[in-house]
């Protein structure tokens, strides 16, 4: 099966706990998150992430995904299946460089035939969404 990825890294001046902890606060994210708002749920394997998702250029939309993988002050991880050909699997993660310092990165993953023809058609869009939630989450960890 093929995969197509998209993500951004980007150095953040906070501990880990400070970045995980605007990450681990699901309904806080309408005020940092510029594309993921409305989030509620729970972080705990197998748990379930229901949020609007709205990406400047797409429709917005009703996001029911489940975690997949989830390791505090680290990584938060879910997957979404939108149909038989089409899988999609969000990511944030936490990689300490010192203390008080970190590299936090953000992305999509998407596998399946339409899922690659997806990213491929929305590769533009999809790039502004991540970078976009990469400066808002960096914005919100140092403040």
């Amino acid at each position: 099966m093929d995969i197509a990825r998209i993500e951004k890294r980007i150095g953040v001046r906070a501990p880990t706990d400070r970045i995980w902890e605007v990450i681990a606060d699901l309904p806080g994210w309408n005020r940092w998150n510029p594309i993921e708002t409305t989030v509620e749920g729970i972080i705990a394997f197998g748990g379930e992430i229901a949020l609007t998702e709205t990406i400047d250029g797409l429709p917005e939309r009703r996001v029911v995904a489940r975690v997949g993988d989830w390791q505090p002050y680290a990584q938060l991880v879910w997957a979404e299946k939108r149909g038989l050909w089409f899988n999609v699997v969000r990511y944030f993660e936490i990689e300490q460089l010192e203390p008080g310092s970190c590299i936090a990165a953000n992305g999509f993953i998407f596998s399946g035939l339409r899922g690659e023809m997806y990213f491929d058609k929305q590769r533009k869009t999809l790039r502004h969404a991540v970078d976009g939630v990469a400066e808002a989450w960096k914005a919100a960890a140092e403040a």
